[in-house]
């Protein structure tokens, strides 16, 4: 008997890449490939790149060098946004064999059977952005205990500092009925929480066919997606990855607030607590609305978790644009932020704003907010010390611990205790741990409960 060729992938990015790769490998695996550990050694590598940073675009060229030390006959395969915006740089890469777009991520079967070293570079499979139009459905399964659902792709927004349409095409969106059919899916393979993801996930429900330059109305919203898989007795857990404050609605924040299933936790995109660094940002909303966002969601939900993104050092921010940006965080009832410095994209038209921030400059704000998230995400995890809140029990980095996320998104460690791990447990929650990212606790109950 043949022994299987073996693949190993390296995803860069966000959990949606997470979602794909792990498809990706459904793939390869269900047409007799052996999947591997990327430092094992491959006859083929897939990375799945993103493009959201310079940094991430750099990760590429080190990914593949990387895995050619590790085998250097091995067939290399790069996709993901960064191949769909730059397929013919990515190409000139020593070692890349092949570059698939958007369009043609899908059918990467298709392709790998023509690899040859002969070639001299890369070959290039990367259709036009535009012509992107269907929805490929996926999701990661890797501990069993949380899953990334891809439920929703590409973006109709046209923020002046991203490259995303670029690389993902029109906002697009699987059937309500699909998504539920994959959530009972992840659910028989034992894991208990399914995190919902997208690239504009609010935006859930766009079809896919477009008539006469027009998209069909929309079938469903996001509101009618996360009450049919609220109804989904199988899974004990739901999160909502990351929404658009114009996106995210009274009724589905009020949905939320009485759903068993939505744990308390939104992470809300916010970018810039200045109304002018918002309108050159091209956002839909200003900060006034984001402050009833939160507002809203804590007064239905008081011990909810809110995180959001920021980015600092963006074509114009004055220092006082900043610290107008930095006190409104201040006085927001927020739980953690993530800090963004940001970096010009090329074809972006935030790319050729005037007054350009220092490199120093935009370190010294992500050093100041990244400090200011620190203290909130302390103050939010102190706020529940002595109270029992419901964990998912995960394994730990080190074997005598366990960890996991409350509901409302306080990460907790506590000694490791056999048969724990992927249960749901009441909990009690003591100090923070001496590093500060975490609440010790304790289980008060071995007897794993649902919810």
């Amino acid at each position: 008997m043949a022994t299987p060729r073996t693949v190993a992938f390296h995803t860069l990015g966000c959990k949606l890449n997470y979602s794909e790769t792990s498809a990706l490998a459904r793939l390869f695996e269900g047409s007799g490939y052996l999947p591997v550990k990327f430092d094992d050694g491959a006859d083929i590598y897939v990375l799945n790149t993103c493009s959201v940073t310079e940094q991430a675009d750099k990760e590429c060229k080190k990914i593949v060098r990387q895995a050619l030390r590790r085998h250097p006959g091995a067939f290399v395969v790069v996709t993901g946004c960064y191949a769909q915006l730059k397929p013919h740089d990515i190409a000139e890469i020593p070692g890349v064999d092949l570059v698939l777009g958007a369009g043609e991520k899908f059918r990467i079967l298709d392709y790998v059977d023509d690899l040859s070293k002969a070639q001299g570079k890369g070959m290039v499979h990367a259709g036009e952005v535009r012509d992107v139009n269907t929805f490929s459905a996926s999701f990661s399964f890797g501990d069993r205990t949380r899953s990334f659902l891809k439920v929703q792709d590409g973006c109709d927004y046209k923020c002046s500092f991203c490259t995303i349409p670029m690389a993902r095409g029109a906002s697009r969106s699987d059937t309500v009925e699909n998504v539920v059919a994959n959530a009972r899916q992840i659910a028989a393979m034992g894991t208990r929480e399914i995190v919902l993801t997208g690239v504009n996930l609010g935006d859930f429900g766009n079809g896919t066919a477009v008539i006469e330059g027009m998209k069909p109305k929309k079938e469903a919203l996001f509101i009618d997606l996360i009450r049919a898989l609220d109804e989904v007795d199988a899974l004990a857990r739901f999160r909502i990855s990351s929404i658009e404050p114009n996106l995210l609605t009274d009724e589905v924040i009020a949905f939320v607030a009485e759903s068993r299933r939505f744990m308390p936790h939104f992470h809300v995109p916010l970018q810039s607590g200045n109304d002018k660094q918002l309108r050159d940002m091209r956002r839909r909303y200003r900060r006034d609305l984001y402050a009833e966002r939160v507002s809203t969601i804590k007064r239905l939900m008081p011990h909810a978790c809110i995180g959001c993104d920021v980015i600092v050092g963006f074509p114009g921010e004055t220092e006082a644009d900043f610290l107008d940006t930095y006190r409104f965080l201040q006085d927001l009832d927020v739980s953690y932020l993530h800090v963004f410095t940001y970096s010009e994209r090329a074809n972006t038209p935030a790319a050729d704003m005037q007054g350009v921030v220092a490199q120093e400059e935009r370190k010294r704000r992500n050093h100041a907010l990244r400090g200011l998230s620190e203290m909130k995400r302390r103050a939010f995890y102190a706020a529940h010390t002595g109270s029992t809140r419901p964990v998912l029990l995960e394994q730990h980095k080190n074997p005598a611990l366990m960890s996991g996320f409350t509901d409302n998104y306080v990460k907790v460690e506590m000694p490791f205790e056999a048969g724990m791990v992927n249960t749901i447990a009441p909990v009690l929650l003591g100090n923070l741990t001496a590093d500060g990212e975490a609440c010790v606790a304790e289980v008060l109950t071995r007897h794993p409960v649902l919810f």
